[in-house]
């Protein structure tokens, strides 16, 4: 009889939790991106677009096929205030940690149409081919290809890809790692390199990389 009565016990407390945990209903990811969430986060289309293709002109960059774990962990930090950004902060703070992942998992899947080929000045291209391929020898500077990718196309969900992304956004991100505006990286690797790259490189870099037509990183 004890342990019939352990037994209904156990049986007991299981259905109380069942009852006390109903199943979360999905995330609608096409319904925040189109019109905001319901905490208050605004629509993502607004900036990102419906596929991910950003907006160049703004400096919002391209989401559409970036890896899903890095752009969940982005979101995250950007909530918690490991990331710090006027627009994103506030944006991911509004979204639930299930909001979050969802959004990461739908912009990865999505298919943007390759970006517009930006013109970049022969001389200013040829020295961020030379950072991105070959690094910087005299100060240190390891090649962006040997994390990025060769053809800045992203590896894994640490190096994002750089391919397409506008060149206003990524000047605007290597400032923020080289002046401690963004932390939180494995090893704080971007902290070191931007920190050996001068205004004249960021620049150069960010011209490269955006001239860089599709998704995929091939050239145009």
């Amino acid at each position: 009889m004890a342990a019939l009565s352990i037994r209904m016990t156990v049986v007991t407390a299981a259905c109380l939790v069942a009852f006390a945990a109903p199943a979360q209903t999905p995330v609608d990811a096409r319904a925040v991106v189109e019109n905001g969430s319901a905490g208050g986060a605004p629509a993502c289309v607004a900036c990102h677009g419906l596929n991910g293709e950003g907006n160049a002109d703004s400096g919002f960059p391209r989401l559409g096929g970036l890896d899903k774990a890095y752009m969940a962990r982005q979101l995250d930090a950007l909530a918690d205030g490991r990331r710090k950004n006027d627009v994103m902060s506030p944006v991911a703070a509004a979204l639930t940690p299930a909001e979050r992942a969802a959004l990461a998992a739908y912009y990865a899947a999505a298919a943007p149409a390759p970006a517009p080929p930006a013109e970049v000045d022969a001389a200013l291209g040829a020295v961020g081919e030379r950072i991105a391929s070959r690094g910087g020898g005299q100060k240190g500077l390891p090649a962006c290809a040997s994390c990025h990718g060769p053809h800045g196309e992203g590896v894994g969900g640490t190096f994002p890809r750089l391919a397409g992304q506008p060149a206003s956004y990524l000047r605007a991100q290597l400032t923020a790692w080289r002046e401690g505006g963004r932390a939180g990286e494995p090893l704080d690797l971007m902290k070191t390199v931007a920190g050996k790259l001068d205004e004249a490189e960021i620049e150069a870099v960010a011209a490269y990389y955006a001239a860089f037509s599709t998704p995929s990183g091939e050239q145009p």
